[in-house]
């Protein structure tokens, strides 16, 4: 793997203040049949805007002609369309090289921001300070070998043409394997020479094709119930549950299963996501079935989409502060404005503070879907922990909130990780003798480096609603040509196993791996011989991986620039944009976009 540790600390802001200036003040106060489903659902999108495009943001009033509003804080930002504005080079801004920049986390949506400072903004990259808890990069976008446990790829991406940000930040960003290339040009000719589709959606049986066959299974009073929560306002949303829209009659049918494990979905989510979702992806509604709208990166998130842009910064000279814990964020609120004032951190168990003025412009990444993460190995369980501690996401986002009503509530969606988790499991062939089982189900080699399942094989009769995907192999550099990593995620974590009796969140790697032997139709005399020594599995437990999903009302996530800020924004899953769908890569990026955009 990459090591990226590096020392810390390097050139500062332009008022030359050391990045860890003080000891902290602790007494600051912190708070046919599927031919009609398909057109009763795809007539609604007459009625849908569409996507936005890598357009700038904030919100003008209607009838407001599309002209420079300035904010509080003295940014210029408005939403536009189309690429007009998109492929226009942005003048530099007046006073840039007199602001420092703070970017609290690194995962995609920071990474994000600190490129569009440095490409849109011409923001010095040494002005530029990436504060991060953690010894690497990357937040939820991880792919590691981790040593002497194996290959761990805690979730995947799905991507589709319509995103918009993502693809306007990658067409600037350099393939690291061809600097002449950038990442947008790598991954459009991949999926172009090898698109994307799977032959195989879901299984019953012990790895028997459950023949779905494309079909949503939706009566028309199905049809009807998805249609009503697509019409319904947000207002008449808010903390409201997806059962309480729909019943049995949509919710034991394919288009659920299709539905529920392509975007983790569970009953008792937000319904006001759920509508956000039909109707950011009405455009994919005919490719659900077999994930012909999707498209992957050659490798793993990390390595395709993190180290890239980690290059492409440092080259910039953006400096990056690992092992350094953000405990808290000060507020001055007073008189109609919201200006940050001073950053609390912790760093080799120092309590230190940066003092900050309105040319430090600083970004919180609040909230953490990956937070108190587990991973355990082929001999061990992946504990769950629930405790929030200080440094994490979740902790300074409650600290955060209580000093004004417009930074959120984070309690609406970390309240109860039982309705938010799930685990995922990594399990890397040692042999062939499991390939053949793998080769049956997706109907291809899975060692050509192309397509193989083309997204997830959901076990339609699995209790722990068990689903599996081999994307292109091999999915890390350094992945021997012999081994396959497969992906294994579960919704029901609390559910016991068809073949290992018990919950996933019991169970070792070896057993995890035992489960999917079982569902892909390995003999079950066999099964405990091939997991114990044809693969090495590595659980992982994720309490908050579903939390921004959980029923929430208007101002629950804060405004990626909350009215009257002077020199922050939020960004990430947990900050609210009214152009996007959550638990995205293009919902990150787009925050990120619109956190810093100069006009």
């Amino acid at each position: 793997m990459h090591d990226l540790r590096k020392t810390n600390v390097g050139r500062h802001g332009p008022h030359h203040l050391p990045l860890f200036s003080r000891p902290c003040n602790k007494n600051f106060k912190f708070y046919t049949k599927q031919r009609r489903d398909k057109n009763l659902i795809t007539a609604a999108v007459l009625l849908i805007v569409s996507p936005a495009s890598a357009g700038y943001t904030i919100d003008i009033p209607k009838g407001t002609p599309q002209i420079n509003k300035p904010t509080q804080g003295g940014f210029f930002m408005y939403y536009s369309s189309g690429n007009y504005e998109a492929f226009a080079r942005p003048e530099k801004p007046e006073g840039v090289d007199h602001k420092s920049a703070y970017l609290i986390g690194s995962g995609l949506a920071a990474l994000s921001a600190a490129c569009f400072m440095v490409r849109d903004g011409q923001m010095k990259g040494e002005h530029i300070h990436v504060l991060e808890k953690d010894p690497i990069p990357g937040g939820a976008c991880d792919g590691y070998k981790y040593q002497d446990i194996g290959y761990v790829m805690r979730g995947g991406r799905e991507m589709d043409n319509h995103f918009e940000c993502m693809w306007d930040l990658f067409r600037s960003i350099p393939s690291i394997e061809d600097e002449n290339v950038t990442v947008l040009d790598e991954y459009y000719w991949l999926n172009k020479h090898d698109p994307n589709y799977s032959l195989c959606r879901a299984t019953v049986n012990c790895g028997e094709d459950a023949h779905t066959d494309g079909k949503f299974g939706l009566s028309d009073k199905g049809a009807m119930e998805i249609l009503k929560l697509f019409m319904t306002p947000d207002e008449q949303l808010y903390d409201k549950k997806i059962t309480d829209f729909f019943d049995d009659e949509v919710l034991n049918t394919n288009f659920w299963l299709y539905w529920r494990t392509m975007f983790a979905f569970e009953n008792w989510h937000s319904a006001l996501e759920m509508k956000r979702y039909l109707q950011r992806y009405i455009h994919h509604i005919g490719g659900l079935p077999d994930f012909t709208a999707l498209r992957f990166t050659r490798y793993n998130q990390y390595e395709s989409m993190i180290l890239p842009m980690v290059k492409y910064l440092e080259s910039y000279g953006v400096q990056f502060h690992y092992g350094v814990k953000v405990t808290n964020v000060a507020f001055d609120c007073a008189n109609g404005k919201k200006q940050a004032t001073r950053i609390d951190t912790l760093r080799d168990g120092h309590e230190e503070c940066i003092d900050l003025t309105e040319n430090d412009l600083v970004f919180i990444t609040n909230g953490g879907c990956v937070e108190n993460s587990t991973i355990g190995s082929q001999t061990t369980v992946a504990p769950l922990k629930f405790d929030l501690k200080e440094g994490g996401g979740w902790d300074l986002w409650r600290k955060i909130a209580a000093q004004d009503p417009s930074f959120g509530h984070p309690d609406k969606f970390c309240y109860d990780p039982e309705l938010s988790n799930w685990m995922s499991a990594t399990i890397t062939t040692l042999d062939q003798r499991i390939v053949p089982y793998i080769k049956k189900i997706c109907k291809r080699d899975p060692f050509t480096g192309k397509v193989v399942t083309g997204g997830i094989v959901s076990v339609k009769d699995s209790s722990w609603l068990l689903s599996w995907t081999l994307n292109r192999q091999q999915q890390f550099r350094d992945q021997p040509k012999d081994q396959l990593c497969v992906w294994v995620y579960s919704l029901f974590s609390d559910k016991p196993g068809d073949y290992v009796k018990k919950p996933m969140r019991e169970c070792t790697g070896e057993e995890i791996c035992q489960e999917w032997l079982y569902h892909i139709g390995v003999p079950v005399d066999q099964i405990e011989d091939l997991a114990a020594n044809s693969a090495n599995t590595v659980p992982c437990m994720m309490p908050y991986i579903d939390a921004f999903f959980m029923p929430r009302a208007a101002g629950d996530r804060p405004d990626v620039v909350p009215e009257g800020a002077v020199n922050f924004a939020f960004i990430g899953q947990f900050a609210e944009t009214k152009r996007d769908t959550i638990f995205t890569t293009e919902y990150s990026i787009r925050t990120g976009m619109e956190r810093f955009t100069p006009c």
